[in-house]
């Protein structure tokens, strides 16, 4: 089994900045690729970065210029470095990690990050 747990999480007034982490432990022999997802109120859970274990990076385009997506492999950590918050960045905040190809398989239980307009 593996667990997922994120910290970060916070209150923060437009253009602020937050850092996200999510440490995956557990039954994990290597990662294939670890990321954040978002939840906002009414919305479906929506892409915002993924990192795989060779460091390719991918963002979603609403988050591009802002966040920063990083990994520390040995720590299986990933973090999220958020820049220039916007009140449309309010969401709960999952951690994402595949062990494998196709799906991610474990999930964290979110972290809220609220942006004051």
């Amino acid at each position: 089994q593996v667990q997922v747990v994120e910290s970060g999480g916070g209150l923060v007034q437009a253009g602020g900045s937050l850092r996200l982490s999510c440490a995956a432990s557990g039954s994990i022999f290597s990662i294939n690729s670890m990321g954040w997802y978002r939840q906002g109120s009414g919305k479906q859970r929506e892409l915002v970065a993924t990192i795989t274990s060779g460091g390719r990076t991918n963002y979603a385009d609403s988050v591009k210029g802002r966040f920063t997506i990083s990994r520390d492999s040995a720590k299986n950590t990933v973090y999220l470095q958020m820049y220039s918050l916007k009140p449309e960045d309010t969401a709960v905040y999952y951690c994402a990690v595949r062990l494998g190809i196709g799906s991610y398989d474990y999930w964290g239980q979110g972290t809220q990050v609220t942006v004051s307009s």
